[in-house]
């Protein structure tokens, strides 16, 4: 029953965040919200809700390393298997991109999520410091994005937004937004439940079930929308959606979940996983700053990284 607890409560998950985005979005853009807020705000919290709500469950449920351990763990597979396995698929032409402006604030956001980690448990402080850090990130974005336009003369497009529908009636509106909200934490329970008992019955910890199993499930969302746009020649798209995913991980998802309780840091994260996460990200930087396309053969590379390390803190 724990592994099924642990299925639905995924399955459930991915479609009651994609319902949310889904209702929030097309709510927000009939309000009259601006789409560049919209895109920045309501999209980014909406796709990441599963993490948040896992989060927030397992520090009440008194498991905070399961918590920790599904974004430490999140992040490490958002960049090893969300970009390798694609790329398996198509070469991702990342050469065309210029992502350096995300991907140096995805740095500083690691550097400060490893530093605040060093200092002792995660409390309400640490999160203030890092819900700080991400509004400032999403200020810079919105500036800039306003300037591109701007220089552009583009009007924003609605329908390239995720989630909007313009056709969208305010019943289905209701209906979506009404499952997301239900779903959430219905997911997020029947998970935390189940992931913590096959923990214990296997003698693993809750930190390593995070590492693993939640983090590869929470991590879905982003390698199906990667996939597709391998296959659609949208690198930007790609490479885009791993850096910011990576980015509100650390700064929104831990940074909200550190003022509902304090999250101790395993020493194990000190010593190994945290610097894995580190190294992953830091294996960006070809694709970013020397215009080095994500090839078969780095996919095939960024794969086999990924099921070392699962190998290594499973056995």
């Amino acid at each position: 029953m724990d592994w099924l607890y642990t299925i639905v409560g995924l399955v459930i998950l991915l479609l009651a965040g994609d319902s949310l985005v889904k209702g929030a979005v097309n709510l927000s853009l009939r309000l009259g919200v601006p789409a560049l807020i919209v895109s920045l705000t309501i999209v980014a919290f909406g796709t990441s809700a599963p993490e948040l709500l896992i989060s927030i469950q397992a520090i009440w449920d008194g498991v905070p390393g399961l918590a920790l351990g599904n974004v430490v763990g999140s992040n490490t597979a958002n960049v090893l298997l969300v970009l390798g396995i694609p790329a398996l698929l198509a070469t991702m032409h990342t050469s065309e991109c210029d992502t350096r402006s995300s991907y140096l604030q995805m740095l500083a956001a690691t550097a400060l999520f490893i530093g605040l980690c060093f200092f002792g448990p995660l409390t309400w402080v640490s999160g203030i410091i890092l819900l700080s850090a991400l509004a400032a990130m999403l200020i810079y974005a919105a500036r800039s994005a306003n300037a591109h336009r701007k220089a552009c003369c583009d009007d924003e497009d609605d329908e390239d937004i995720e989630g909007a529908d313009p056709s969208l009636g305010w019943p289905k509106i209701s209906l979506f937004l009404a499952l997301g909200l239900i779903g959430l934490p219905l997911g997020a329970s029947l998970l935390v439940e189940g992931a913590t008992n096959i923990a214990r019955t296997f003698g693993i910890s809750e930190t390593v079930i995070g590492l693993t199993l939640v983090a590869i499930g929470t991590s879905l969302p982003e390698l199906a929308t990667t996939v597709m746009a391998a296959l659609r020649r949208q690198a930007d798209v790609a490479l885009g959606n791993v850096i910011g995913s990576n980015m509100f991980n650390l700064l929104g998802i831990i940074g909200v979940a550190s003022l509902v309780g304090n999250i101790p840091v395993d020493p194990q994260f000190l010593r190994f996983d945290l610097w894995i996460m580190a190294l992953a990200s830091i294996l960006l930087i070809p694709f970013v700053f020397l215009k080095k396309d994500i090839t078969r053969i780095w996919g095939v590379v960024l794969s086999v990284l990924y099921v070392t390390y699962l190998l290594v803190v499973l056995v």
